[in-house]
């Protein structure tokens, strides 16, 4: 285990211009979003503009971390993915949701989830999470990935490795008639293998023309996520795994969430759209 010192907050950078022409998702400027109401399952045509907006969102995430390196910033990350959605026609889904004051996620060792970009410097040997979503033609597209930074410990490295493999795992169990909660069987039983935890309070979600539609992907074995899964349902799969437990502290930014025992985690989450024999991912580069 790499023996890098802990997180602390950086400074933020002013927030970010999206140009006027671009649409924004119904809650930029609002305390919360409008509760969705609709369907689950989409038609084809909002999951061809889904498939637009994720393939931004893939894009704009390759772009940030081809800077993960020493010595660059989170801030800096954000700005990439910021200009490549906007260059694109896209609205950065994070900015302004619930307040939120970045344009992607990078949550680095300890953080599980929800790192808000800042003045702090990536260092050799660390692990790093982007998390970016897209709004464009009415819908959303959300993806993450964990990166290393230089020369990362083989533990670490080991993680990385086995949490997208643990998602790809999931995304290869969803099915037609299946209960939703398959997906965190497949995902916990994968993770327990290496003594890994897998966090509980974080999930997958629904995404469509809501960011989060209310429908709860849960990674571990759930005996309360009984939703039939049915082609059309567009959600999210996004695995956070741990070295140590999956319980976790927040800080004071009310969004960062660390492991409880500040061990390293690793995340990957696709966008998916439920087809006849299987799920179809909407969130390729």
């Amino acid at each position: 285990m790499s023996g890098q010192s802990l997180l602390v907050p950086g400074e933020l950078s002013p927030t970010r211009s999206v140009p006027g022409n671009i649409r924004r998702p119904e809650y930029v400027g609002k305390p919360a979003p409008t509760p969705y109401t609709g369907p689950e399952v989409q038609n084809a045509e909002t999951v061809e503009a889904m498939r637009i907006a994720g393939r931004i969102a893939a894009r704009a995430m390759e772009e940030a971390a081809k800077l993960i390196a020493p010595g660059v910033t989170t801030d800096e990350l954000d700005r990439v993915a910021h200009e490549y959605m906007c260059d694109h026609g896209a609205y950065p889904s994070t900015l302004g949701y619930r307040g939120f004051p970045k344009s992607l996620c990078a949550s680095i060792n300890e953080v599980i989830c929800h790192g808000i970009p800042d003045s702090t410097v990536l260092r050799d040997g660390d692990i790093v999470n982007l998390d970016v979503t897209a709004y464009i033609g009415g819908v959303h597209g959300d993806n993450n990935a964990t990166y290393l930074c230089g020369d990362v410990d083989e533990e670490s490295r080991l993680l990385v490795e086995r949490t997208r493999e643990a998602l790809n795992r999931a995304i290869k169990a969803v099915r037609p008639g299946r209960q939703i909660n398959i997906i965190g069987r497949v995902i916990e039983s994968y993770a327990k293998r290496f003594g890994y935890g897998v966090v509980r309070d974080f999930t997958g979600h629904g995404i469509n023309s809501s960011f989060h539609s209310g429908l709860i992907v849960p990674h571990y074995d759930s005996p309360h996520a009984t939703t039939v899964i049915q082609p059309g349902m567009t959600f999210t799969i996004e695995p956070m795994l741990t070295l140590g437990t999956h319980e976790y502290d927040m800080w004071d930014d009310g969004w960062t969430v660390v492991t409880k025992d500040r061990k390293r985690t690793a995340q990957f989450e696709h966008t998916l759209v439920v087809t006849d024999t299987g799920a179809d991912i909407l969130t390729l580069p």
